[in-house]
């Protein structure tokens, strides 16, 4: 090529790295302007905290912002909209399905900051909070005040209430309480194009238009940013009492929470742990569990201790109708807590079988479960790869874990190939592709197999209302 041409090329490519660069630093100083210089920024180290989210998935974003309050949400939202950049709304970073990652760079708006419990109401049994307070720091303080925030994702410690509502959190106590959604009553959030808006009332019942405030529970940050929520409390539960019960296939316990169900025992908490979670937790933290059961159901009662005992004892019999081989009820609040630390060891204990874990929160009726688990069996056979079910069995919501070795291209494949076979069955059992974790990038390919397209182009139509410009959350729920 002639040297000139080169020159000229060169050139033309000097001037626009530079007009870039000067782009983004305007846009740096703009939002710096907004939020002030100590929490807008550029830089790599920052960018990189912030590039991830609990898939492992890596992009960064061109900058990092930290906003104290909505009015400076809505002013970042009108730059954004103005100079249509894509925005990531983002809280504690604990999501499973790549909700929060900058997929398409722009700004990561980082909501941390907004961390104050502002109300306590105990006349009509609610509490408002900022979206960036901890889930487990509510829960303490209301119960410090005789109250009780039921929703309890396993992410409690280290998720925040913006995070929950936007993902429609679930967690061990959705068997008997319900998830997230069923406790949120108002909110305040802004949208894409910088306005902001309070939905939803504080009174018990309220039909008063269209419930917006649900259609923004669940959402996964993609039709608004939330800013604050009034949740609903209910009375300090008294008394709890824990126990355990080991059967000799999965199959048996599967049946047993089938049958509890259909007896009208709602146990609290109704927990399962397969044998294959078993031997993990053994493999990383010994405590003498029964590495040859085939299951492990962990099953929690609460209310008044009269009512505790007797729903306990029907459980007991259950339990022994379907060949449980050891039962055990803990005697005391120690015990109690010992056996919930066995279930919370779960997520760090299946890295031990191999490096890679493709997590998945599939959920079916609970009267399918067993039909479930003899399925994915047949799976495991047909793919060889290992594959760790445990969760919340109580209300059909199952984490399958597909594990892999992340240097096997062809073992990765093969996994994937499973997770998709078992999305096949999933659907057949009428159940759903994701039970509290959502969608996000990670299965937006696959959300048309659940959702017709007549509600697939109204979700899209709604999303498009909310987000003209497409700039919040882009990428995620829907596939391309």
């Amino acid at each position: 090529m002639n040297r000139s041409i080169l020159t000229i090329l060169h050139y033309c490519y000097q001037l626009i790295h530079y007009k870039v660069k000067m782009y983004k630093q305007d846009i740096l100083y703009k939002l710096q302007g907004i939020v002030g210089e100590k929490y807008a920024t550029a830089d790599l180290e920052d960018r990189i905290c912030y590039a991830y989210d609990a898939t492992g998935q890596r992009v960064q974003p061109d900058y990092v912002v930290k906003p104290a309050n909505p009015n400076e949400i809505s002013r970042i939202m009108k730059l954004a909209t103005r100079f249509r950049i894509p925005v990531y709304p983002r809280g504690a970073g604990s999501g499973l399905t790549g909700g929060s990652v900058p997929i398409k760079k722009g700004i990561a708006l980082v909501l941390t900051r907004l961390n104050r419990i502002l109300e306590l109401d105990k006349a009509n049994h609610t509490v408002t909070v900022e979206s960036g307070v901890f889930v487990a720091e509510l829960q303490k303080f209301v119960e410090s005040q005789g109250l009780f925030y039921p929703p309890d994702p396993a992410s409690a410690d280290f998720s925040t209430i913006g995070g929950n509502i936007a993902e429609n959190a679930g967690g061990l106590r959705a068997c008997r309480y319900g998830v997230t959604r069923d406790y949120v009553l108002q909110l305040e959030a802004v949208l894409p194009t910088g306005e902001i808006i309070h939905t939803g009332a504080k009174t018990v019942k309220s039909v008063s238009g269209y419930d917006v405030t649900r259609l923004l529970v669940g959402s996964e940050g993609t039709l608004a940013i939330i800013t604050k929520a009034v949740l609903r409390l209910i009375a300090k539960v008294p008394a709890r009492k824990t126990m355990y019960a080991v059967f000799p296939q999965i199959t048996n316990a599967a049946e047993t929470v089938s049958d509890i169900v259909a007896q009208s025992v709602i146990p609290s908490t109704l927990e399962l742990m397969d044998q294959r979670t078993i031997e993990c937790i053994e493999a990383y933290k010994p405590t003498g569990l029964p590495k040859q059961a085939g299951a492990i159901l962990f099953i929690e009662e609460d209310g008044l201790p009269e009512q505790i005992e007797q729903v306990i004892r029907q459980i007991v019999c259950i339990c022994k109708k379907h060949n449980a081989l050891t039962i055990r009820v803990a005697k005391n609040a120690e015990e109690r807590e010992r056996l919930w630390e066995l279930r919370r060891a779960v997520s760090p204990a299946i890295t031990r079988i191999a490096g890679k874990k493709i997590n998945e929160d599939i959920c079916v009726p609970r009267s399918e479960l067993a039909r479930l688990f003899i399925a994915i069996q047949q799976i495991e056979k047909k793919y060889r790869v290992p594959i760790v079910n445990y969760g919340h069995a109580g209300d059909g919501n199952i984490h399958v874990n597909v594990m892999v070795n992340p240097d096997d291209t062809q073992e990765i494949a093969r996994g994937h190939k499973a997770v998709e076979e078992i999305f096949k069955v999933v659907l057949k059992l009428g159940g759903t592709l994701s039970g509290e974790h959502g969608i996000g990038n990670t299965k937006s390919a696959y959300l048309s197999w659940e959702i017709p397209p007549a509600e697939l182009r109204l979700m899209k139509e709604i999303k498009k209302l909310f987000d003209p410009n497409n700039i919040l959350n882009p990428g995620k729920i829907f596939y391309k």
